[in-house]
């Protein structure tokens, strides 16, 4: 298969390729625009064998220190059928080489490994031993394309998906007793609605709540002014979802959404929602406003050991495990550049001084992430 790349340069053409392909909502034009405000650059390309397109995928670009120049990742990408995934990713691998030589190409891929979904509580057990074992069928395609798996993960691929073709009532059955007893709660409960944040005032109490919800659960978050970018650059495929009691926003859960699928990007409630149990009327409400819109996939965006990650699982009796990350090199600098990639990868979210630290020092910034791991785990 000799197949050609090609750059996609206008919006509405791009995301009709990824909805048409059933893609993800980080692949859509509007979520490279976002990252483009934070020193990422995007580029969408399509890949063609003749007149076949058979992948496609956004490559966002971001600038490291002399020697690496750049660092190339693809979000929940590409768009490829299973027989057509290996020649994809070697064909993208080979134009962003020659075109921007970044060290590097990076995806993660919306894309399950062939023994998801899992029953609940036993994704970690399964995930070591399966993924310990040779790779074989399509993986082996790609892992003999250059390709390897790495450990540095930014999005989570252990996750829940839940199948939005199936009716409300059957959806409502996956949901553990007492959720469905709290779903059923919240939807009668008196002075309280459900719908979509329209409004800049009902925006700041959702921003203000998601601050809060941080705060508790001691997670960090992005400034407003990055919500807000999600809310003008992604347009309709932004949706955010609240709950009200009177004039008060109590609840909220924030989507981007794809042709396909429904993917959770914050969420959060404040005491007296909790009280309500309003967040768990909202989570329900979500999954069948984007199923009426004709959505087929909500995405619950990983899941972790913690309380978060508990409430999620309460909406479905299977978890779901992606492909993971994977990873190619595209320069002999990148033996260098793997050493540091944990402290780089944590120095990109903290700024370029950390990263320009990291690829000065390798070694170094292994043994300083090696003190921070030690300290970590002296306080727990």
């Amino acid at each position: 298969m000799s197949l050609a790349v090609e750059p996609v340069l206008d919006r509405t053409e791009w995301d009709a390729i990824v909805d048409d392909a059933g893609g993800h909502p980080l692949q859509l034009w509007g979520w490279g625009e976002l990252k483009a405000r934070y020193e990422w650059t995007a580029h969408r390309y399509v890949v063609r064998d003749g007149d076949r397109v058979v992948g496609s995928a956004q490559v966002l670009l971001r600038r490291l220190p002399p020697p690496f120049r750049s660092l190339a990742y693809v979000p929940r990408g590409p768009q490829a059928a299973e027989g057509d995934r290996a020649a994809v990713l070697s064909a993208l691998a080979d134009h962003v080489r020659r075109e921007h030589r970044p060290v590097a190409l990076t995806v993660e891929p919306d894309w399950p490994e062939p023994f998801s979904p899992m029953p609940k509580g036993e994704a970690d057990d399964i995930a070591e031993a399966e993924l310990a074992k040779p790779v074989t069928g399509w993986l082996a395609q790609v892992e003999a394309a250059g390709f390897r798996r790495s450990a540095s993960t930014g999005l989570i691929p252990r996750t829940l998906v839940v199948d939005l073709t199936r009716d409300e009532d059957t959806i409502l059955k996956e949901l553990s007793s007492s959720t469905r007893q709290n779903v059923r709660k919240s939807f009668r409960a008196e002075n309280v609605r459900f719908g979509e944040v329209t409004t800049d005032a009902d925006l700041e109490q959702v921003l203000a709540i998601n601050r809060e919800t941080a705060r508790r659960a001691d997670f960090a978050v992005h400034s407003d002014d990055y919500h807000r970018g999600i809310r003008d650059l992604m347009g309709e495929r932004s949706q955010l979802l609240a709950a009200w009691e009177g004039d008060e926003v109590v609840a909220f859960v924030w989507l981007v959404v794809s042709a396909e699928t429904a993917f959770e990007l914050y969420g959060g409630v404040n005491p007296r929602g909790m009280k309500l149990r309003l967040n768990y009327g909202l989570k329900f409400h979500a999954m069948k406003h984007v199923k009426a819109q004709g959505v087929e996939r909500y995405d619950f965006n990983g899941l972790l050991n913690d309380g978060i990650s508990d409430f999620k699982r309460q909406f479905a009796k299977h978890e779901d495990l992606l492909v993971g990350t994977w990873e190619k090199p595209l320069s002999p600098l990148y033996p260098a550049f793997a050493t540091a990639l944990p402290l780089v990868r944590s120095g990109l979210k903290r700024g370029l001084p950390a990263v320009k630290k990291a690829a000065r020092d390798p070694r170094g910034a292994v043994r300083e992430l090696r003190e921070r791991d030690r300290a970590v785990r002296a306080k727990q």
